[in-house]
């Protein structure tokens, strides 16, 4: 097989939950410990962090890998979903994987891990891990897919675990209140492993972390309580935070909910060089300066045009759009612009309030089976006061949009991280 044939058999032969939603859904641990024992536990052959939480994942995970690359470590990164290309989530030092790799190991492993029936992310997980051990990195950051406990990554040992923040999503596998789910994102915490807790809204899920910590004897830092005179200006290229230990601090990512994060990866950095990791002053500024360059990540407000400005985020929970919806109000423009999909599993009750009503929408469906129909978003919206017409695909959506947009309009697409993901191609010069 050729590697787009490779693709091909690892969606089609295993089960991709992101994509086809409960069908591929593996409740346990018990094929990521038979997939791993297989492969003689590679992550135990380098450092690992754990990043979990509702969201901000992926934005803290590769802050801290640009942070510790820059501070001289060869540091892999293990994220999901991807938004263009399969080997986005798996990188050493911002490279993503190469593509004979993935072929020859579904070529080598396929007798020994058919049998085993894994999904595609407890078999990608492991071709992930294994990368890292041969490419011999010094440390991994580990970005959990869903949840916490019985999440497929939750096999490793870390120096550091990270839950970001704590939101309703997943509520059929998680629970269905903050608390609940607090406790699975919860069960990444290890005996004796030092946590940082990013962002606290409720009082019941401090308990739960604290509670939890207590009974792992974990120490346990909340990074809203550890940064001192910590606060931000946005600026055109980002933000500019101010704190104590790092003055100036210019981080390439936009939107609102990256000063949340700050907070965290600061606080984690704290952590880790208390650990031994050497992580100089300069290390941090050029990771937060260059995340992207360095990283490859992508879909984080994310601007993709000037004239008229056109932004994409992969937020797509109410915890998420909340802040979309906080900074959609805090940009000047003419007329507002958005194309926006969901997949079927998502509270539209809780999400379609947040969203402006002064903007014309494109309501549309991603190209995954998930999708939710772009006629049952449109009625649901209308119900909110949301008004605009649908489209079939994003690209007609898109299309649409700009189509109607002068230069001094703005274009927001999101919803769901599959809409950024058929978005951003089109606005990619073909290679």
């Amino acid at each position: 097989m050729n590697y787009e044939e490779t693709l091909q058999y690892l969606y089609n032969q295993l089960p991709e939950y992101q994509r086809i939603g409960h069908a591929a859904y593996k409740e346990g641990l018990d094929n990521s410990l038979a997939l791993d024992a297989y492969f003689d536990h590679p992550h135990q052959k380098y450092k690992t962090i754990h990043i979990g939480g509702t969201n901000g994942k992926g934005s803290t995970s590769h802050l801290l890998a640009a942070i510790l690359q820059q501070a001289g470590y060869k540091v892999g990164l293990y994220t999901s979903p991807h938004l263009v290309d399969f080997r986005e989530r798996i990188r050493v030092n911002g490279k993503m994987i190469d593509k004979a790799y993935v072929v020859d190991f579904v070529e080598k492993y396929r007798e020994a891990f058919e049998p085993i029936h894994p999904s595609f992310f407890e078999l990608t997980m492991e071709m992930g891990f294994l990368y890292f051990a041969e490419q011999k990195v010094d440390v991994a950051v580990i970005e959990v897919g869903l949840g916490g406990r019985l999440d497929s990554t939750n096999i490793i040992s870390p120096d550091l675990a990270v839950i970001t923040n704590i939101g309703l999503e997943h509520t059929q596998y998680l629970g269905n209140t903050l608390p609940k789910i607090a406790g699975e994102k919860a069960g990444i915490i290890k005996p004796y492993t030092s946590v940082v807790i990013g962002e606290i809204e409720d009082e019941d899920v401090r308990r739960v972390f604290v509670e939890k910590a207590a009974a792992q004897h974990a120490p346990i830092v909340f990074a809203e309580n550890h940064i001192n005179g910590f606060n931000s200006q946005k600026t055109p290229s980002g933000w500019t935070f101010q704190c104590k230990a790092y003055p100036d601090l210019i981080d390439e990512l936009g939107g609102f909910v990256q000063e949340k994060n700050a907070k965290t990866v600061l606080t984690a950095v704290e952590e880790l060089q208390k650990m031994g990791y050497r992580i100089p002053k300069d290390a941090v500024y050029d990771g937060f300066a260059h995340v992207v360059e360095l990283t490859g990540l992508m879909g984080r407000w994310q601007k993709i045009q000037d004239r008229p400005t056109i932004v994409c985020d992969t937020g797509h929970n109410a915890h998420g759009i909340r802040y979309i919806g906080n900074q959609l109000e805090s940009e000047k423009y003419d007329r507002l612009h958005i194309v926006f999909g969901v997949v079927k599993d998502k509270d539209l009750q809780a999400i379609l309030p947040l969203l402006p009503k002064n903007a014309e929408y494109y309501f549309t469906k991603p190209s995954v089976e998930r999708a939710l129909d772009e006629k049952i978003l449109a009625k649901e919206a209308a119900n909110y006061g949301l008004q605009g017409t649908t489209f079939r695909n994003v690209a007609e959506a898109v299309h649409a949009a700009r189509k109607k947009a002068t230069e001094n309009d703005f274009i927001f697409i999101g919803g769901s991280s599959f809409v950024v993901a058929d978005a951003l191609p089109l606005f990619m010069n073909p290679s």
